[in-house]
């Protein structure tokens, strides 16, 4: 096997280069497995043209086992799509070095160049990268490095692992400076009952309230779903949200009453409490089902109550 970052993987148009480099590269990966194409076939991910948001392209991949789509949409994302509306993702000096598949977790290694790549057009790219490989079957989670260091975040933390779920965007809408965010969410650990932290990235903005998104992040589930576990039922919709004063009023439906996840009442609270009390501006949370306060969810936590944030409740790092 060659030394991994001794080679860049050339992105050409050329299915035989797809089949020499998944046969003879020095990509670090697991014995092929049957890739099972959905005949609806894919959603390539790019940039608009103004590098404010991602915009799709449908196409029916060629290859059929996993480790050849996963190059061959590599390609894909480095290709300039006609019409001139779009720009590709991958560039030639912004490109995979080599990768690594093993047990759903597709890690990506990326020239030092990826470093020079202002915050929001990182993000999208980022965020165009995950969505277009995590469609094919056995690519659960994406990870970026780059060499062999962890793709850090603004705080100089980890970014992980990432899936579709770790970004939501409202496609079409512009975004700048002040709308590419990270929201810190709180999830259910092993035993249920202590909170842990996540952090997803928000690449989207326009008219949806950052309350709204975090919110739905945590009915949505967590993304690392190995480490971390929901803490709201599913059937749980936002029926209005609104913060005033200091507090946010989160009104939900009969779904958030359902027999959830194994967790106890108070990080199912909290979860929602804790998350929403990093926003600026939010330091007390009132829950309201069908626009009511005069429930007691489960057993204790009554509903009529307005609760500020709980440190006690998040398991330590």
């Amino acid at each position: 096997m060659k030394e991994r970052g001794k080679k860049k993987i050339r992105l050409c148009g050329v299915l035989s280069l797809l089949l020499f480099l998944t046969l003879f590269s020095g990509c670090k990966k697991k014995e092929k497995t049957e890739a099972k194409t959905d005949e609806g076939g894919y959603q390539i991910y790019y940039l608009n043209k103004d590098e404010t948001a991602t915009a799709t392209v449908s196409y029916q991949p060629k290859a059929k086992d996993t480790d050849a789509l996963i190059q061959e949409l590599l390609e894909k994302l480095a290709e300039t799509p006609e019409g001139g509306s779009m720009e590709a993702v991958l560039t030639d000096s912004i490109f995979v070095t080599d990768y690594a598949l093993e047990s759903g977790q597709l890690s990506l290694y990326f020239d030092p160049a990826y470093k020079d790549m202002n915050g929001i057009r990182e993000i999208l790219c980022r965020s165009a990268v995950v969505r277009t490989l995590c469609q094919i079957p056995d690519v659960e989670y994406v990870s970026f490095l780059i060499g062999d260091s962890p793709l850090m975040d603004s705080e100089k933390n980890p970014v992980g692992q990432m899936n579709a779920d770790s970004f939501v965007e409202n496609t079409g809408d512009a975004i700048n400076e002040e709308t590419v965010t990270t929201l810190t969410l709180y999830f259910a650990n092993k035993t249920g009952d202590k909170l842990v932290k996540e952090k997803v990235n928000v690449t989207g903005s326009s008219n949806i309230s950052v309350e709204k998104l975090v919110v739905e992040s945590l009915i949505r589930g967590p993304v690392s779903k190995d480490m971390d576990y929901p803490t709201l039922p599913s059937g749980t919709k936002i029926l209005s949200i609104s913060t005033k004063d200091g507090i946010c009023y989160v009104n939900l439906n009969e779904g958030f009453l359902e027999q959830g996840y194994n967790v106890t009442e108070a990080v199912t609270i909290y979860s929602i409490v804790d998350s929403l009390t990093e926003l600026s501006g939010i330091v007390k949370v009132q829950i309201l089902v069908n626009g009511e306060t005069n429930l007691v969810y489960k057993e204790s936590m009554r509903l009529d109550t307005i609760y500020e944030r709980n440190l006690d409740i998040i398991e330590q790092e």
